[in-house]
């Protein structure tokens, strides 16, 4: 199997652990060093480190009782990089249904995650997620 295609099955593997609700499987995919950075200005948008990021995603699961799915539509990969779109669902606790598009760009390294940017439908984060 080429780096490409382990860097492909990594961010398959990731994702299919992630929608299982076994976070805790899908962070160890991801360098001690890794960084998750989220477009925009919402509540969510910033720059996180693995620690922060776990505290992030403790709290959006926290109101996804019934988890989040992330379905990938398409991957492609060069180099140590994987570039993947992808859609979401999830039943919010508030009552609403979270359902975004994404791209995301992840960058590996030693067989881990390091470095993903995430670019979603900002707007509709706050609409389910709320401006505060």
């Amino acid at each position: 199997m080429s780096g490409i295609q382990r860097n492909k099955l990594l961010v398959k593997s990731f994702w299919a652990e992630f929608s299982a609700g076994n976070y805790e499987i899908a962070l160890e995919m991801m360098s001690e060093k890794a960084t998750w950075w989220v477009a925009g200005k919402t509540l969510l948008s910033g720059t996180y480190n693995k620690e922060e990021f776990t505290t992030l995603l403790s709290g959006v699961s926290s109101q996804a009782p019934k988890g989040i799915k992330v379905l990938p539509s398409s991957m492609t990969a060069e180099d140590n990089r994987v570039s993947m779109e992808a859609t979401s669902y999830a039943e919010i606790s508030n009552g609403k249904t979270y359902q975004n598009e994404y791209h995301f760009m992840f960058i590996i390294e030693d067989e881990k995650i390091l470095t993903v940017k995430e670019y979603l439908d900002t707007e509709h984060v706050t609409e389910v997620f709320g401006d505060t």
